[in-house]
């Protein structure tokens, strides 16, 4: 089964030398989009790796901050805009909680050409989820949960392959205690770290609602999953990110860690 992880940006949300956290995951031929940063960047990388928006047919937006839901709405104007010329056949589904469906409707309304906004609910579907919903998008079981954020509603998710491989995106604050049930075991568990533990005093990601290199591995490592996905970063080092945040990790997580850059792609 062809399936991998291509990363579109892997900062936080005031980097300057990459781009906003957000991803795809690739099922065979078709994409599901994970957030989409904070602006029409997000159209820069997807040429850059040269996919189609008709692969393109889901969304999940995990919560409406600007680094992850501005870049949602230049993705539904530019396919939106395709529809209007018959290049985007079929639907295009966005996957989010009730929050944030309602900033993209507004969001829509207000900054839309009437044209395009009328295609919202006809051709391009706001399905709202709650917390534990079940569905299948693009040929993968997905369940998603609530993060019980303290600062903005957020919801992660858990995908489920055919073939029973398993990935949990936690989005973009540290792992909680209640969504254990949807994270142990994993194969695959992306988790943000901010920064490195030795430079919490730095960014002072604790007081961010956020978590360090060390953080992650820790969880990775008590809730037993296989492979450890680190984002959401500060750019200050960006060239020794990979190493740097790789050595602390590595010193709780006996599995194995990955730190990826913008626009690569990892087999899952």
């Amino acid at each position: 089964m062809n399936k991998e992880l291509i990363m579109l940006g892997t900062g936080h949300a005031m980097v300057t030398k990459c781009y906003n956290t957000c991803f795809l995951i690739k099922n065979e031929d078709e994409y599901i989009m994970v957030d989409a940063g904070g602006g029409n960047q997000v159209m820069v990388q997807l040429e850059k790796l040269e996919i189609p928006y008709t692969s393109i047919r889901n969304i999940i937006v995990t919560h409406g901050h600007t680094d992850h839901i501005l870049g949602v709405i230049w993705v539904i104007r530019k396919i939106a805009t395709m529809m209007s010329a018959k290049k985007y056949k079929g639907k295009f589904t966005i996957y989010c909680h009730d929050e944030v469906e309602e900033m993209l409707k507004l969001f829509c309304n207000m900054t839309l050409a009437p044209k395009l906004n009328k295609l919202i609910g006809k051709q391009i579907i706001i399905k709202e989820v709650v917390d534990g919903e079940e569905a299948e998008i693009s040929g993968i079981d997905a369940q998603f949960f609530d993060i019980q954020s303290e600062k903005k509603k957020q919801f992660g998710f858990k995908l489920t392959f055919k073939d029973g491989k398993t990935l949990a995106c936690l989005g973009d604050e540290p792992y909680n205690e209640v969504n254990k049930e949807y994270i142990q075991d994993c194969d695959w568990m992306l988790a943000e770290a901010f920064c490195l533990y030795r430079d919490r005093e730095i960014f002072k990601p604790y007081q961010k609602y956020h978590s360090t290199a060390l953080d992650a591995g820790k969880n990775a490592q008590q809730l037993n999953v296989k492979n450890l996905l680190l984002y959401h970063t500060e750019d200050f080092n960006l060239e020794n990110r990979r190493e740097l945040y790789t050595k602390e990790a590595k010193t709780e997580f006996d599995g194995n860690i990955f730190v990826p850059y913008d626009l690569e792609k990892i087999v899952l």
